[in-house]
């Protein structure tokens, strides 16, 4: 049933689970007015992957009423989980879903944002259907923000009112994440992704300057696929070019599988009543059997630092928790295995400080998101080196190879001394 906002979430109660839409579907209506009634409430647990837009219930005077539970970690509560104030869930994109499927997390209140229902009562989950669908499935009492700014996108996301209990009337655009301009060092790691991935081949990639250069420098490539956990605007001139037309796929052939969008309007407006995009359940989506179905899965991720024999830190800098697990092992382990299948990790070779990113050890508390021996290649601006196969000491020569000149001698240096490689081996000669 239409309702205000402010009489939907009095549904509320202390001790409460409440799940929030994700990404640019964060329902903000809603969420301003839950948080207006926080000093009736106690010990709420909030959870969410990551949410555009303000977090209000995450700052520090609501730290008795609102607790955030996060299973990825955005800019809006990453010091509310520093401060304590705030949880992070490390957890497989993939089996996000699961918590709520399995009882493993009973949500009492879901929050989402949805198009008005059509003339057979059908609503979208717009851009986002992610783990929302499974959490709005496990809640007991769903409130709808009901906003006629969200597309209505094709495959998992469709859910008739009769779901929903309690909705809102509030039209708002969709936040948007605009790609700015690239940088030298992202487009040529994206040039030198580029001339690895072949013709035919299936891409994962994220949002970020590295995707949107990579995807830039792709339009001489041909009949290429999309299956990922996420797609912005870099993916749209591919498709309207038809250097993205899914030929070869065996998964949903000729179409655009993803998880969630975000970007700009512009990818708003073109995932809108579009049959050639589907936008499906993270659990399957991320799914290593469904992912390495396709031929030649080309899956780029990045990360924050990797130490000399492959393992790569993707969550934190140090124990400071910054991001989150996301998909980043669900498409490497599905791109290997995938026939012909190239997982990579793109990576500048340094921090805008000048801090070298390959380390021979990683930071007191870093996490390791992809392990050593699921590694395979490492891009940064200086090359491409495959690791699969290799050993530590072949590793690391490789590795210092593509490091940024200013740190060579120092990792040598390290290495010598950790793994005890001749020096000489790893600065010279060929990989």
């Amino acid at each position: 049933m239409f309702t205000t906002a402010e009489e939907a979430v009095k549904v509320i109660k202390s001790g409460d689970k409440v799940y929030i839409h994700s990404v640019a579907c964060a329902p903000q209506k809603l969420i301003q007015a839950m948080t207006a009634r926080g000093k009736e409430l106690k010990d709420v647990n909030i959870y969410h992957l990551h949410t555009e837009g303000p977090a209000p219930y995450a700052e520090s005077e609501y730290q008795e009423n609102f607790h955030v539970r996060a299973v990825f970690i955005g800019s809006n509560v990453r010091k509310a989980i520093k401060e304590g104030r705030g949880s992070y869930i490390p957890v497989f994109l993939s089996e996000v879903p699961l918590l709520f499927r399995n009882n493993k997390i009973n949500l009492d209140v879901a929050l989402i944002s949805v198009s008005p229902p059509d003339k057979h009562g059908y609503c979208s989950l717009g851009p986002s259907v992610d783990a929302t669908l499974a959490a709005l499935e496990n809640a007991e009492v769903v409130i709808a923000q009901v906003n006629k700014f969200v597309p209505r996108t094709h495959g998992d996301g469709m859910i008739h009112k009769s779901q929903i209990n309690y909705m809102v009337k509030h039209d708002e655009p969709l936040p948007e994440v605009n790609a700015g301009e690239i940088d030298e060092i992202s487009m040529k790691i994206g040039e030198n992704i580029a001339e690895i991935i072949e013709d035919g081949a299936t891409l994962q990639m994220g949002i970020g300057a590295i995707p949107n250069a990579l995807l830039a420098c792709l339009g001489n490539h041909k009949d290429l696929g999309i299956h990922t956990e996420m797609f912005s605007d870099g993916l749209i001139p591919l498709v309207e070019s038809g250097v993205v037309n899914g030929k070869f796929k065996t998964s949903h052939p000729g179409k655009v599988v993803s998880s969630f969008v975000m970007g700009s309007q512009k990818v708003y407006d073109f995932i809108d009543d579009n049959p050639n995009v589907v936008l499906l359940d993270c659990q399957y989506v991320n799914a290593t059997n469904v992912i390495r179905k396709n031929p030649k899965v080309t899956a780029i991720n990045s990360a924050i630092e990797i130490d000399i024999t492959g393992q790569v830190c993707a969550d934190s800098i140090g124990d400071f928790m910054y991001s989150g697990v996301g998909g980043q092992m669900d498409f490497i382990r599905g791109a290997s295995l995938s026939e012909g299948g190239k997982p990579i990790i793109a990576i500048p070779s340094q921090t805008k400080r000048g801090e070298s990113r390959i380390v021979n050890h990683l930071k007191p508390g870093a996490g390791v998101v992809t392990t050593r021996s699921h590694i395979h290649y490492v891009v940064t601006e200086y090359g491409v080196v495959n690791l699969w196969g290799k050993s530590l000491k072949e590793r690391a020569k490789r590795l210092i190879s593509i490091a940024h000149p200013n740190h060579r001698e120092a990792l040598a240096q390290q290495a010598h001394q950790h793994l005890g490689v001749d020096i000489d081996f790893l600065l010279n000669g060929e990989n």
